[in-house]
């Protein structure tokens, strides 16, 4: 875990340093946070689903997860304002680099036919969403224990003002890109 920040601060910014030629280290885009989100659109008829998804993303990032509520009614959906409709983590500094390094290193290379992550699901803003299609991936899973596939959405902030920056950061930091 600590592997990875060393290896920002000693290969990933002068890096960055030299090909954007920044005139202040203050100026090189770092990873600021991870945002782990579950939505769970099963617990209208399954209200014990977002406990067991809580459960699984805790043994994931090993934080507690927050529950998340919906803003709106939508009847369509049959949501009410205020339901419980998902659960998220916000991960920073030590539990980020942590993360990161496990999702790169182990839990990636699990998918099967996995190619690389696709390169272009920047906002504009130099921040990456990932989607996972499955828990089960992490190795804290066991698969046997599990009552339902659920999928999360990954988003990584960064301090980077373009989508280049960005990607070159996340690049050098070893993630798995799709040719």
């Amino acid at each position: 875990m600590l592997r990875l920040k060393e290896k920002y601060l000693n290969e990933v910014a002068p890096a960055l340093m030299e090909k954007f030629n920044y005139k202040s280290t203050m100026e090189i885009p770092k990873l600021e946070k991870i945002v782990i989100n579950m939505g769970l659109g099963e617990v209208k008829e399954n209200p014990k689903a977002i406990e067991t998804a809580m459960a699984d993303l805790e043994k994931i990032t090993g934080q507690k997860p927050v529950v998340t509520k919906a803003k709106k009614s939508v009847a369509n959906f049959k949501i009410r304002e205020g339901m419980n409709i998902g659960c998220k983590v916000t991960l920073r500094e030590t539990r980020m680099y942590a993360f990161v390094d496990k999702l790169f290193n182990i839990a990636l290379p699990r998918i099967r036919d996995f190619h690389g992550v696709p390169a272009n699901s920047f906002d504009g803003r130099g921040n990456y969403a990932l989607g996972i299609k499955e828990q089960i991936i992490f190795p804290e899973i066991e698969y046997d224990k599990i009552d339902k596939v659920r999928g999360m959405d990954i988003i990584f902030v960064t301090s980077a003002k373009t989508d280049e920056e960005a990607k070159e950061l996340l690049r050098l930091m070893g993630i798995p890109f799709a040719r």
